[in-house]
């Protein structure tokens, strides 16, 4: 059944009829100008008021009681005995003692005791809870990935922004070490040259004051490059901005105000023409000698005690002979356990050379590594010898760092291309496969080549300014594990690596060795193919010069293949 319910009104209930029709206009109201009744009104002057809901508060200031702190002694006394019993007397003990042995409380209490005791005693002599169960082994049982924080920051005292251009740790090294900064302005034509507030001053700094250098170093130029004495950690040799040698002695009189000036310095005439890019101390029975490279073409040897003019010289060219075309010379490597007369200069059209004083005499000692391939595309800022194998060492540049051999004109290892050009870099002291690589874009890789040689190990963001230099410390105990890295503004940030970049692995340094040695089979394969093609086409020209056809190759095909067996057998040994 349909139920519905209907609403119904009626037509009185809806109201009047509206009727619609067209009218002339009305004027109902009209209001005059307000310029009438201008001399009726006063402007009110506009008022602002403010409201402050928050309490007042009274700053008050309350000093708490100094708590006094003093020694006293304290004295033990035996306690628990019945009053009866006097414990100084032995008799009297014995006595108590047999006693209490004979109640039954007590010897119900010791059965249900000693097996608890028991139980613990035979748990201690199990396993020894103090026990150092990693003590002494050198395997590493962390897991975390590698990271590094930061420590402290040395800003440039100089209102004018300044280029760290070198930074080298105190030789001696502590836990307070020290640093020795260089700055200058090293762009060429730069306005900032022209600012008569921009220092000339360098600084060293100690790690635990970040605030303040301790001695101020007052060149005559600006420094771009300054290195510590390792034989006499209170002198430095410094090189300027306009060529110039300086050698500088913290002990004298005028260190002691905080401010350095130097001890000798070179004639400007006799020093080199251009900025000096290194500086080195080397072995010398006296301990004054120091080798200076710049982008001159000029390698030149010094005595720190008689700066008037260089002891030797060398001209930098790709000709062993000295003919050939001149290098700039951008960075420098010297190690006295690499050999007392060797040397490693990197150059500005990136091309890597190895001098040894000793061969001088003969064929200018000069020794030119890969030309074509293997060169950097652009300026060296760093070159480094392993400090664990000295046969190799590594060399940056361009977008790429390298590692090369003495025993090869071409690189054995090169890196992938970094994403930003690269300003500089350093071996680990204390790890023989860890390097570090600064980048233009203020980041700071760390590769680890026993881990993997293709992915960087760990990236760190050190500065939105480009980097400009870096130093490891490896002096000290905790050596590896403090990293200074200068930017172009000046700012020297000083960083502490994990244990895993720090700390070496057991039996890393025979690992890296027979992995550099196996990259050097491998490149000497490469280049007896490389030979073999090439004497090869040169026979088949002959041939066919000769119209004997081209020459049968089933014998570099055997050779080729008997090669390729011996490396695989090599690796697989070593594996």
């Amino acid at each position: 059944m349909e139920v519905a319910y209907v609403y119904t009104k009626r037509r009185s209930e809806f109201g009047k009829h509206v009727e619609f029709s067209n009218g002339e206009t009305q004027i109902l109201e009209s209001i005059p100008p307000t310029d009438a009744y201008d001399d009726d009104y006063q402007i009110r002057t506009t008022t602002a008021t403010g409201t402050d809901n928050t309490p007042q508060l009274s700053e008050t200031e309350v000093n708490t009681e100094r708590v006094v702190m003093k020694n006293t002694s304290m004295q033990h006394k035996e306690g628990g005995w019945p009053k009866d019993v006097d414990f100084t007397e032995q008799s009297d003990v014995k006595r108590f003692r047999k006693k209490v042995e004979k109640d039954e409380e007590y010897q119900y209490a010791m059965k249900q005791l000693v097996p608890l005791v028991q139980r613990c005693m035979n748990q201690n002599n199990t396993v020894n809870i103090y026990e150092e169960y990693f003590d002494g082994n050198e395997i590493e049982h962390c897991s975390e990935p590698p990271f590094a924080k930061g420590l402290a920051v040395f800003r440039d005292p100089s209102p004018v922004t300044r280029t760290a251009t070198s930074v080298n740790w105190h030789p001696e090294g502590s836990n307070n070490g020290k640093v020795a900064v260089s700055y200058s302005v090293l762009d060429f034509q730069d306005e900032r040259l022209n600012n008569p507030d921009m220092l000339a001053s360098s600084y060293i700094w100690d790690v635990s004051n970040s605030n303040k250098p301790i001695v101020e170093i007052v060149p005559p130029s600006p420094l771009s490059c300054l290195r510590f004495n390792p034989k006499s950690s209170d002198t430095l040799v410094g090189g300027s901005c306009n060529g110039m040698i300086t050698y500088y002695d913290l002990r004298k009189p005028n260190a002691s105000s905080g401010k350095c000036l130097p001890t000798e310095s070179s004639v400007i005439e006799k020093s080199h023409h251009d900025p000096v890019s290194d500086v080195f101390w080397i072995s010398s029975k006296t301990g004054h000698h120091c080798v200076s490279v710049s982008t001159d073409g000029q390698m030149l040897w010094w005595d720190t005690r008689k700066l008037d003019e260089p002891t030797d010289s060398l001209v930098l060219t790709t000709d062993s002979k000295g003919n050939g075309v001149t290098l700039g010379g951008s960075c420098l490597e010297y190690s006295i356990e690499a050999g007392p007369t060797k040397f490693l200069v990197g150059t500005e059209q990136g091309i890597v050379l190895s001098l040894n004083t000793r061969n001088k005499k003969t064929n200018n000692g000069i020794t030119v590594f890969d030309t074509g391939a293997g060169k950097h595309q652009g300026s060296i800022p760093s070159i480094q010898r392993n400090p664990t194998h000295n046969k190799y060492f590594m060399t940056v540049g361009d977008w790429t760092t390298r590692i090369w051999t003495e025993d090869l004109k071409t690189p054995i290892i090169t890196t992938r291309h970094h994403g930003s050009y690269l300003t500089g870099g350093c071996w680990s002291p204390t790890r023989a496969g860890v390097f570090y690589v600064t980048r233009d874009d203020g980041v700071l890789d760390v590769w680890d080549i026993s881990h993997n040689q293709n992915e960087v190990a760990y990236s760190h963001k050190v500065s939105d300014a480009a980097l400009s230099s870096i130093s490891v410390q490896g002096n000290t105990q905790e050596g590896g594990k403090l990293v200074a890295v200068g930017d172009v503004n000046g700012t020297v940030s000083l960083l502490e690596v994990c244990d895993s970049l720090a700390k070496p692995r057991p039996n890393e340094k025979s690992t890296i060795n027979a992995l550099l040695e196996r990259e050097t089979k491998k490149e000497k394969n490469l280049e007896v193919r490389q030979r073999e093609i090439k004497l090869k086409g040169k026979m088949n020209g002959a041939r066919r010069d000769n119209g004997e056809g081209e020459v049968d190759d089933v014998g570099f095909d055997e050779e080729l293949d008997s090669l390729e067996k011996e490396f695989m057998s090599m690796t697989s040994a070593e594996l």
